[in-house]
């Protein structure tokens, strides 16, 4: 855990993806969820947010 969070603080590329790739998933799951209308109004920004931030984090060091 303290390693990952190092990693966050030094700007290092594998966690940034991790958290990136997370917000693609819980976007998606957002959209396919069939109970919140508020959930599914937002589960497009979530999902745009975690493709860009994955293709920005993908060009930080490793």
């Amino acid at each position: 855990m303290t390693q990952f969070i190092n990693g966050l603080l030094r700007l290092k590329r594998g966690p940034w993806e991790m958290v990136a790739s997370i917000l693609i998933a819980v976007g998606v799951v957002m959209l396919m969820q069939p109970f919140s209308m508020w959930l599914y109004t937002y589960s497009f920004i979530v999902t745009l947010v975690g493709t860009v931030m994955f293709i920005i984090v993908s060009h930080f060091a490793e």
